[in-house]
């Protein structure tokens, strides 16, 4: 057994034993702890970058008991501070053994013990002082704190200033479960973020979701964070992962947890697998698109001469009109303004109105000017420009837009088209 690197520590290692040159265990209040890590895999590195330690708890009948269950029933703060302690000593003595060069350990911490921090720095200056005694500089150690503690207690913004003095990195756990708050993020600003494995459950059933985790993918980039998903078990759910531009990724379908370190020469088959299907499907839906597209696109291409010769819109857009999932043609000048009232196909669509959006179906004096499809057409003039499916200003409506710039009579103009949203989801 080794000497405890400090005396406010040697409580514990009264309680750790090494069994002959294997893992290290732990007795506490009659129960047995153990380590295993799961890995965490980079997509752009194809290889892992860390793991995550996990605490692995049987009972003296050799069953096994939930961490949630074992924390539960540590009696007073006293207790969940000891048991805490134990946990991050017991993986951290398991990954020092296993002489990992560059990885980062992600250890969970309690949140009452990591709250507590914030009038007990010297808590986590003592954790800090174990863990480079160790050998482990603090660079490589990542706190996971769950992200609805920061909504329950005041004291959270100073735990995580006096976690920032120790050098380790701050991982804001859970994020998407509950009521998740960019307004957090911006606050405390941890260096990576763990997207909850319920947003992915949800993207997975849901094109619409699937579409928002990618913009909450992007959003957290720019709040300067990296961007974890765990709970990924398919290769289905690791194509989406990695189709939302996910940094990071954690979960069965790439490593279980384990005693050992998976080493990061060790390349994933099911992550080469991820990246070989990505490159399928994109071209398969390159070609998908372009089908369903193609009608459109036709037509609008059509009416553009006569567009330029000043006929009236709804003549020039007749046949674009007839076609099925139209759902408004109009017209906007270098400025982004209608230049006429915007014309609809002659079938009705009351099925399709929802009147209490009413107000925004007339847009008057409006200018789109800001909108992607206004943008993007007069940067690419004469090319034909197709957004993904939004909720529409122009009466409420899931659609998208396809657009294109041209010159008439010394002017630009820009023709667009709204789509019914399920024409590019089909």
């Amino acid at each position: 057994m080794t000497s405890a690197p400090d005396t406010a520590f040697a409580p514990l290692y009264d309680t750790l034993s090494q069994q002959a040159d294997g893992p290290w265990r732990a007795a506490f209040n009659g129960m047995t702890l153990d380590t295993h890590f799961q890995p965490i895999y980079s997509f752009p590195h194809r290889r892992t970058i860390g793991h995550e330690a996990l605490l692995r708890i049987t009972d003296a009948e050799g069953r096994a008991v939930p961490p949630l269950h074992f924390f539960a029933g540590l009696q007073g703060f006293d207790q969940q501070l000891m048991g805490d302690r134990l946990a991050r000593l017991l993986h951290l003595h398991n990954f020092v053994r296993q002489q990992d060069p560059d990885g980062w350990l992600f250890v969970n911490i309690h949140p009452a013990v990591f709250v507590h921090c914030a009038r007990e720095p010297e808590l986590l200056q003592l954790w800090s002082g174990v863990i480079e005694r160790l050998g482990v500089p603090s660079r490589r150690m990542v706190f996971e704190v769950t992200e609805d503690v920061m909504a329950l207690d005041a004291d959270f913004e100073a735990a995580v200033a006096s976690a920032r003095t120790t050098g380790c990195l701050l991982a804001l756990d859970d994020f998407g479960a509950g009521h998740s708050n960019f307004d957090r993020v911006w606050r405390v600003q941890p260096e990576i973020v763990k997207l909850d494995r319920s947003l992915l459950r949800r993207a997975v059933a849901s094109p619409r979701i699937a579409r928002v985790m990618t913009q909450m993918v992007s959003l957290l980039h720019e709040c300067g964070a990296l961007v974890l998903l765990e709970g990924v078990e398919t290769r289905d759910e690791g194509l989406l992962a990695l189709d939302a531009d996910v940094d990071l990724v954690q979960g069965f379908a790439f490593g279980r947890p384990a005693p050992g370190l998976i080493g990061a020469d060790q390349v994933s088959s099911e992550m080469e697998e991820v990246w070989a299907r990505l490159g399928e499907r994109h071209a398969e839906d390159r070609v998908a698109h372009t089908q369903r597209m193609t009608p459109y696109s036709v037509a609008l291409k059509k009416a553009l001469p006569a567009l330029r010769q000043g006929q009236p819109l709804h003549q020039a857009c007749a046949a674009l009109l007839a076609l099925p999932g139209v759902q408004l043609c109009y017209l906007l000048d270098e400025q982004g303004a209608d230049t006429c009232p915007p014309v609809a196909p002659a079938r009705p669509q009351l099925s399709q109105r929802d009147l209490r959006f009413e107000p925004l179906e007339h847009a008057g004096t409006a200018r789109w000017a800001r909108r992607p499809y206004f943008r993007r057409a007069v940067a690419e003039l004469g090319q034909i420009q197709v957004t993904r499916p939004y909720l529409s200003l122009k009466g409420a409506r899931m659609c998208v837009t396809m657009s294109t710039a041209f010159w008439s009579q010394a002017k630009m103009q820009v023709i667009c088209v709204d789509l019914d949203g399920a024409v590019e989801e089909e």
